[in-house]
């Protein structure tokens, strides 16, 4: 089998993440792999922010499980020591559609590295207060960014999980 059908036929989320630190090598390689994905008419309208400072990380996973309305002390993140935060151009009629592709690349070039990753909502939420919005500014970020998703990235804790069996009824010919 082709080695990128299978990279995505294996590719799973990961809910349990060892604390170590991902090769600097390897979250590089994900992020490139992320600024490949396909965009609408070529615009590249997504940005990544890579957090790999712990404070920083356990700020966003504080402010997403409080978004998200779970108990206090909850990671959203399942203990991923990276999150590779996804962002578009709002003025770019394809923005959401450009990041998600963004945050696919990144997962399964994650899964190509051996390292894990689950896809974690709320950026939206959290890039859209003003908090967020400084965060951007003091990182030299200019323009009118929505956030997408959180790609989440590290060494998986635990076993891959075993793919569910696909729905029947799903694709349709039209020959």
């Amino acid at each position: 089998m082709n080695e990128v059908i299978r990279a995505i036929k294996e590719r799973r989320s990961i809910h349990k993440f060892k604390p170590d630190m991902p090769k600097r090598e390897d979250i590089d390689a994900i992020i490139e792999a992320g600024l490949y994905a396909a965009s609408g008419r070529g615009g590249q309208s997504s940005i990544i922010i890579a957090v790999t400072n712990k404070e920083l990380r356990d700020k966003i996973s504080r402010d997403n499980c409080r978004i998200g309305g779970w108990n206090k002390g909850f990671d959203p993140f399942y203990g991923a020591p990276v999150i590779l935060a996804v962002l578009a151009d709002k003025e770019r009629p394809t923005h959401v559609y450009d990041g998600s592709l963004t945050l696919g690349n990144m997962m399964l070039a994650a899964h190509s590295l051996g390292l894990g990753s689950i896809w974690i909502h709320r950026a939206r939420e959290e890039f859209g207060t003003e908090e967020y919005r400084k965060l951007l500014a003091d990182l030299g970020i200019t323009g009118d960014y929505e956030g997408i998703g959180h790609c989440a990235i590290g060494y998986i804790d635990g076993q891959v999980p075993e793919a569910a069996p696909r729905r029947d009824g799903r694709v349709f010919y039209a020959e």
